[in-house]
C-alpha cells in the first residue's frame, strides 16, 4: 500500500510513522508513506496557503489552488482514493479502516484554520470525520487513519498478533484481558482464563464481550441484538 499526505505541517506526521508497527512496515517494504507540504506549491511570494473569508467572518480559510497543485503532483492520483480529514465528514469506523487496507493508494488532505474553500471538495472521493470535536488540523486525525487502516494488511502485525478479535471487529467491544501475576493486590484472574479449556475460555471471552458493550455502548448492543434478530 502507499499512502500520501497532504499536510502543511509534515513534521507532525514524520515522527509518527517512523515508530512502532509503522515504521516497522515501512521498513519492510509493505507500506510506502509520502509527506508533501503543500505549501510549496503556492504561487505566492510569501508562500501563503490562505485568505480571508468571502462574506466576512472569523479565521483564515485554506485556499484551493495550492492544495489541488499539490494533488495533481502526486503520481497515480487519478486512480488514489483520496481522502479529505473534516469534521462534517462521515464518523470513522473499525469497518471503514477495513475497506481503506484493500486500497492500493490513499491521498489524505490534512486541513487547517478556520476551514477550506468549498471548491477543494469535489476533488476527493471521501469525507471521513474522527469525532464530534474540532482539532487545530487535520494531522492528528490523518494518523488515526493511517494507524487503524495500515494494520490490517496482511503480513503487518506480527504472525501471533490478530486483529480479528479487536474491539468493534464484530461491532462488539472487547473482552477483558489478564497477563501474570494470577493475583494482584487481591485481584485475581477469572478462573477460566487459567483452566485450559479453550471452549470454555471462548464463551467466557464472547460472553464478557456481550456485557460490555451492553454496559457501556448500549448504542452497540442494540445494533447487535438487531443484527442477530435478522442476520
Amino acid at each position: 500500500m502507499k499512502i500520501t499526505v497532504l499536510t502543511l505541517f509534515p513534521d507532525m506526521i514524520k515522527p509518527v510513522i517512523s515508530q512502532s508497527i509503522i515504521g516497522r512496515a515501512i521498513y519492510e517494504k509493505k507500506l510506502q508513506i509520502d509527506v508533501i507540504d503543500y505549501r510549496t506549491f503556492s504561487l505566492n511570494k510569501h508562500h501563503k496557503v490562505d485568505d480571508t473569508p468571502y462574506g466576512g467572518g472569523a479565521g483564515m480559510v485554506l485556499q484551493a489552488e495550492p492544495v489541488v497543485r499539490a494533488l495533481r503532483a502526486v503520481e497515480g492520483h487519478e486512480k488514489a482514493l483520496k481522502i479529505l480529514m473534516t469534521p462534517q465528514g462521515e464518523p470513522y469506523k473499525q469497518s471503514q479502516a477495513k475497506a481503506l487496507s484493500k486500497a492500493e493508494h490513499l491521498i489524505i488532505l490534512c486541513g487547517h484554520y478556520e476551514g477550506f474553500d468549498e471548491r477543494i471538495r469535489p476533488y476527493f472521493d471521501q469525507e471521513i470525520s474522527i469525532g464530534d470535536y474540532v482539532l487545530t488540523g487535520g494531522e492528528v486525525a490523518a494518523l488515526v487513519v493511517i494507524d487503524s487502516t495500515i494494520r490490517l494488511i496482511p503480513g503487518v502485525l506480527n504472525k501471533d498478533a490478530s486483529h480479528e478479535e479487536d474491539s468493534f471487529s464484530d461491532g462488539l467491544l472487547e473482552y477483558p484481558h489478564y497477563t501474570r501475576p494470577p493475583v494482584y493486590e487481591g485481584q485475581a484472574v477469572p478462573d477460566v482464563l487459567l483452566s485450559g479449556h479453550h471452549q470454555a475460555i471462548a464463551s467466557w471471552r464472547r460472553a464478557e464481550s456481550i456485557k460490555r458493550t451492553r454496559t457501556r455502548r448500549p448504542d452497540l448492543y442494540e445494533a447487535y441484538l438487531k443484527r442477530q434478530k435478522n442476520p
